[in-house]
């Protein structure tokens, strides 16, 4: 008998995510993966470059577990926990990922058309590596944080300027892949 993984249902993983957020609201402590890379970049030496990255790293060593956990987790998720099962996406939309250049949509959750090695070291999708991470980490910087940093801490603690960081990252989102993507590819 074959057992199929399928994703944990709301009722699990919820109440997992908002006893993570509860233990970090009550320590005293925010969540971001932002703050996990100023980290990384602490302790590389940046602060000598930049002052943004000059403060004491040694008081966030625990944010390091997070970046961890997502590389340990992500291991786990795809070696042992994903269901090989082709992705059940509606004929529209495989159409329309099928006009935009992707063939066997729904075959993998990580269409080759954007992230095999050929895709990536090419000239468009170098430049969309280089011109994209620099936008994120400026997007970040200028945010005061990233999308779990807002969406899930700042969100999770009421604050105002979370709300509108999410919903700009929405907005953004849709614009994205409504109007800039298809000029893209």
């Amino acid at each position: 008998m074959e057992y199929i993984l399928e994703p944990w249902p709301w009722y699990v993983s919820g109440p997992c995510m908002a006893i993570v957020m509860f233990l970090l609201l009550y320590f005293g402590r925010t969540f971001g993966m932002s703050s996990n890379l100023r980290t990384l970049c602490a302790i590389g030496g940046a602060g000598k470059k930049a002052k943004f990255f000059d403060f004491d790293w040694k008081s966030q060593r625990w944010n390091l577990v997070v970046v961890l956990g997502a590389i340990v987790g992500g291991f786990i998720a795809h070696h042992f926990l994903s269901n090989p099962i082709d992705i059940d996406l509606s004929e529209a939309t495989v159409q329309d990922l099928s006009a935009l250049g992707f063939n066997d949509a729904g075959q993998s959750l990580l269409p080759p058309e954007l992230f095999s090695w050929d895709s990536v070291l090419s000239v468009k999708g170098l430049l969309i590596l280089i011109i994209g991470g620099f936008l994120v980490g400026f997007g970040t910087r200028y945010a005061g944080g990233c999308t779990s940093g807002h969406s899930i801490t700042g969100l999770s603690s009421l604050q105002l300027p979370s709300l509108v960081a999410t919903i700009g990252f929405f907005l953004g989102g849709l614009i994205m892949i409504h109007l800039i993507y298809p000029i893209l590819f």
